[in-house]
């Protein structure tokens, strides 16, 4: 089983930047798919990024693509998320979530293992 803790959150001004990572513990993940979701209040949690076991494929939310990029070093068990051109609706909980299957997907239902999320304010 694997451990998933986020670091990296924090409160940053709209356009600003911020970097969200997340450390494996307990095995490597390195053979699996990892994804960032996110939550914002009232709303269900979405997908934002994903990146597939060696880093060479990532996909991303509509809602992110070109802002935000996902990346990985298994060398070092960690996957980071680089926030770019924040907005205020960008406001959410962030939770990496490691899938088994090789490649990411889109549906949070598929993760197996979440880690606690760490919070991102995006003030206007």
């Amino acid at each position: 089983q694997v451990q998933l803790e986020e670091s990296g959150g924090g409160l940053v001004q709209a356009g600003g930047s911020l970097r969200v990572s997340c450390a494996a513990s307990g095995r490597t993940f390195r053979t699996d798919a990892v994804g960032w979701c996110r939550q914002a209040p009232g709303k269900e949690r979405e997908f934002v990024a994903g990146i597939n076991w060696s880093g060479g494929r990532s996909s991303y939310a509509d809602s992110v693509k070109g802002r935000f990029t996902i990346s990985r070093d298994n060398a070092k068990n960690t996957v980071y998320l680089q926030m770019n051109s924040l907005k205020p609706e960008d406001t959410a909980v962030y939770y990496c979530a490691a899938d088994r299957a090789a490649e990411p997907t889109t549906y949070t239902f598929k993760y197996d293992y979440w880690g606690q999320g760490t919070q991102v304010t995006v003030s206007s």
